[in-house]
């Protein structure tokens, strides 16, 4: 992959975004600045500050940490204050841990002395005009994919480029082209994105609605919107590898190469209803029922009367309603007792229209030799408070390589370190 996208980078690519007359200078610059990465030049952008990781946020936050309530012998830290925190990519060569959100920027979190605590946090690529960058992966041989609101990005060597404000960097899908310009939202716009072990890398799009509308069905299944769509390195031989799926925010690849990804629910239906999806797609061409079904077995009002494709493939388990599981961490390390390997963490956002808040937890959910899932557990919990006050949200989980459990918080913006000791 690394070749490829290196290949890439030597050839001279020049794509241009017009903006509004009021910024186009400003624009015109960041451009330029990606045009100058791509061909190995400065671009003169400032190194920014590092954010600070102590003080009374720290204190306030580890105040909060002494709530959350885990199985016996698990512990939970503070590794980082990263304002925004959202989806989390650890590097395979140093455990730099790369952070998107659902703004503008990108950060990193270096544990130097190798403590399990987070020595710098700065930004990454400070001179690149990111939007919407919330999906951070890697593949096996180091390179970093952000998959941004509508374009993909590749850094062939980021955890070696980190350090400074330049960056190499390669185009993968143009500004306007991973979606329809017209289906560009405010809503389920937030990409995740994972490196399959067949070397592809795997995105899911989220629909902006909360049920789409029937005209939009034919457009939705050519481009894999309400999916997720796979595609070579560098960026060609893109296919829609799974539809029927509303707006998933956490996926992730099992031992056995099957896919599970969480899917949010739709809205409106009340307090209880629909349930939360956690589903596997094991091979191409899946679907998985939306938007007939708006939640495991419940049909939708807007699709009630319309006859439901055949072989749609059930959710492996079904999740708390309205919870908002977004993260999903098909757990590989071996720190964490047996029970847990291979088996599947889901980070709960919490309830934002619920009468009765939910959530705001990480969830574990058994997978069985047989492959079936079992019961969804609580792992970590004491987010919410009993008069229903978010003291966190939950976003997403990575491992570090020592085989403990990172999770991000955006309401907090943190990244928890839970650990295990016999």
């Amino acid at each position: 992959m690394r070749s490829v996208l290196i290949a890439a980078l030597a050839a001279s690519v020049s794509w241009i975004g017009v903006a509004a007359a009021q910024d186009a200078g400003d624009t015109k610059a960041k451009v330029d600045n990606l045009e100058k990465l791509q061909g190995f030049k400065h671009t003169g952008a400032a190194e920014p500050a590092p954010i600070p990781q102590t003080g009374r946020r720290a204190d306030a936050v580890n105040r909060t940490l002494q709530k959350i309530k885990l199985p016996d012998g698990f512990k939970i830290e503070l590794y980082a204050l990263v304002p925004d925190a959202r989806a989390l990519a650890v590097g395979p060569n140093a455990g730099v841990v790369f952070v998107g959100t659902r703004k503008s920027k990108v950060y990193t979190a270096t544990d130097r002395d190798k403590d399990r605590v987070a020595d710098e946090v700065k930004v990454f690529a400070p001179g690149i005009d990111f939007k919407i960058p919330n999906g951070v992966c890697f593949s096996r041989d180091g390179v970093l994919t952000i998959v941004e609101q509508n374009r993909v990005l590749a850094f062939p060597a980021a955890e070696f480029f980190y350090e400074g404000p330049d960056v190499a960097a390669a185009v993968v899908v143009k500004q306007g082209e991973l979606i329809p310009t017209s289906e560009e939202s405010y809503n389920h716009t937030a990409r995740v994105c994972r490196i399959g072990p067949d070397g592809k890398l795997y995105v899911s799009l989220g629909q902006p609605y909360n049920v789409p509308p029937k005209e939009k069905a034919d457009l939705y299944a050519k481009t894999g919107i309400g999916g997720i769509i796979r595609m070579d390195a560098d960026g060609k031989n893109r296919e829609v590898f799974a539809t029927g799926i509303r707006n998933s925010v956490g996926i992730d690849f099992a031992p056995d190469k099957t896919l599970w990804f969480t899917d949010n629910q739709v809205d409106g239906m009340g307090d209880d209803q629909p349930p939360g999806e956690l589903n596997q797609a094991t091979k191409p061409g899946q679907n998985f029922g939306f938007p007939w079904y708006g939640g495991g077995a419940v049909r939708t009002v807007e699709y009630k009367n319309d006859q439901v494709p055949p072989d749609v493939v059930p959710p492996k388990a079904e999740l708390p309603p309205h919870a908002a599981d977004l993260g999903l961490l098909v757990y590989r390390g071996r720190m964490f007792p047996e029970k847990y390997r291979a088996g599947v963490f889901t980070a709960e956002h919490g309830s934002w229209n619920r009468t009765t808040p939910i959530g705001a937890r990480v969830m574990f959910v058994p997978v069985n030799k047989d492959g079936s899932a079992g019961k969804p557990e609580p792992f970590a919990e004491g987010w919410l408070t009993e008069g229903g006050e978010y003291l966190g949200r939950p976003v997403d989980l990575a491992t570090l390589p020592d085989g403990s459990m990172l999770v991000s918080d955006d309401t907090v913006g943190a990244i928890y370190r839970i650990s295990y000791e016999k």
